[in-house]
């Protein structure tokens, strides 16, 4: 009897399609900074310290601060310990760890292997006597760290095609480009052709700075992009990577694209005169939170689900040493 009333509510039911983009949720990097904290959670105990949000995403920081992490925005903010401080996947200038170690705080850095690939090349451009021109956004944390890596005035920040167009360097012999890590694909591409037909010199990194997960939850979105009425995107309103995919959703032929952090986000009547909806989640999204919209959805519709996917993702990031020895070591 149950079972003929569960099918007389879906008969009820709007029938929906759903396109699930793949890749989508975490990356490579944002597993390893979260598997960070909880390591040194476990080895440790709490509190652990952080600087900055783990990773861009509400549910995971409230999740990790209820395992016992406290999240600070500046050094200053913690007191005097002997437990771990953590600097979050994004990156930090040079003067935290300096400040970290004034202080005998025992400090772990989670900035992603692929950020400090930036920074390194950065560094490397100066050293060799390059200006630096750094794409990327204004008051990112990716932004301020790499910025933070060199000397005030080394590093110019370039934001749009505009500013490529109206930058002057002192020497335009001297140049070298880096990008932060979770930029527009497209808009990047712009704004480095702008730079290299406008200073011909200029020297680019030996493999492009947008990471592996950028470009491919952005493919993914291009993929179902035309073949959709809505596309939401699940993540954080400070997550870079998260706000290019709705850009990226709009640009390349769907009607409506939405950023929300969670399934009591979802804004109900952008549904109306919407057969198919494409789904896809930010590289600082866990997985638990595209379920959560799919449940969703399905209290309301009758859904039938398809997984797209562009590409497979076998990345992984190995955690630093001090949270591998084992906890009596």
């Amino acid at each position: 009897m149950a079972s003929s009333s569960a099918e007389h509510d879906q008969a009820k039911r709007p029938a929906l399609n759903v396109l699930l983009a793949a890749p989508r949720g975490f990356c490579a990097g944002v597993d390893r900074a979260i598997q960070i904290v909880e390591l040194a959670l476990a080895k440790f105990g709490a509190p652990v310290y952080v600087r900055h949000e783990i990773v861009h995403n509400r549910y995971v920081v409230e999740s990790l601060k209820a395992k016992g992490a406290v999240f600070v925005e500046e050094l200053d903010e913690i007191p005097d310990t002997d437990q771990p401080v953590i600097f979050s996947a994004h990156g930090v200038p040079k003067s935290v760890p300096l400040a970290a170690k004034s202080r005998n705080l025992f400090s772990i850095d989670a900035t992603c292997p692929l950020v400090f690939k930036v920074h390194t090349e950065a560094s490397r451009h100066h050293a060799e006597g390059r200006k630096i021109v750094l794409i990327g956004h204004a008051g990112h944390p990716e932004v301020e760290g790499t910025t933070g890596q060199l000397p005030p005035g080394s590093v110019t920040l370039i934001e749009t095609a505009a500013d490529a167009e109206t930058f002057e360097p002192e020497d335009a012999s001297r140049l070298a480009y880096v990008t932060q890590t979770t930029l527009s694909v497209d808009d990047t591409a712009d704004i480095v052709a702008i730079l290299k037909r406008r200073f011909p010199a200029i020297v680019g990194p030996h493999k492009e700075d947008i990471c592996y997960a950028t470009t491919n939850r952005q493919a993914a979105v291009k993929a179902i992009a035309g073949k959709v009425g809505l596309t939401i995107v699940v993540g954080a309103p400070n997550s870079s990577n998260s706000l290019r995919l709705v850009e990226v959703a709009e640009r390349s032929g769907c009607p409506k694209a939405i950023l929300i952090q969670r399934a009591s986000d979802i804004p109900w009547p952008l549904f109306d005169g919407v057969e198919t909806v494409g789904i896809t989640a930010g590289a600082s999204a866990p997985e638990t939170l595209v379920d959560e919209v799919l449940d969703a959805l399905n209290a309301r519709f009758a859904i039938s689900v398809e997984q797209v996917r562009t590409a497979n993702e076998r990345i992984a990031f190995n955690v630093p040493r001090e949270l591998r020895e084992p906890a009596d070591a």
